[in-house]
């Protein structure tokens, strides 16, 4: 069986991330945003998310995160963040360097957990807050990539928004 290259698995995990973000109810004050977690190791996707799926206003990094920590709760997993720590995680939207709802950013999430490289397809709009998550990850040598061609469709989620960059 042929291996494939980087990027068309980069491309194939950010099609599943798109489609995580269209099950995001929309809401005039917060983003569709879809995320998955992976082991670049393997290429085994670990765990999925979208905003909103879980309780507490979560964003779809968030929810990855989470799924996995109640995993490590129900002794499934023995330890989330050895799971987590060196995964990949592809979303749809910048992850967030500033939440209004005063949770913790997901960018913090990402660094608290050690994830070694995010892949998004399109950076934050200007609608609720200046989001530097890009920058900060890049400045505490996390690798991040930003996926050419996705950007129509992972704005398409968010459409009952009038964006602003």
């Amino acid at each position: 069986m042929e291996q494939k290259s980087q990027e068309d698995l980069d491309k194939y995990y950010m099609k599943l991330s798109i489609v995580e973000a269209n099950k995001s109810i929309p809401l005039e004050s917060a983003y569709c945003v879809g995320a998955v977690l992976v082991d670049p190791k393997t290429n085994t996707i670990l765990s999925t998310g979208f905003s909103r799926e879980l309780p507490g206003n979560t964003h779809a990094e968030e929810c990855c995160f989470l799924k996995l920590k109640n995993q490590e709760k129900e002794n499934i997993i023995p330890s989330a963040a050895d799971v987590i720590k060196n995964s990949t995680i592809y979303t749809t939207m910048e992850p967030c360097s500033k939440r209004l709802s005063g949770n913790i950013p997901c960018v913090e999430h990402i660094l608290r957990y050690g994830v070694a490289r995010v892949v998004l397809g399109v950076k934050e709009p200007e609608n609720f807050v200046h989001c530097t998550g890009v920058q900060l990850l890049i400045d505490k040598g996390v690798e991040v990539t930003i996926l050419d061609g996705f950007q129509e469709e992972c704005l398409k989620p968010n459409r009952h928004l009038d964006l602003k960059f």
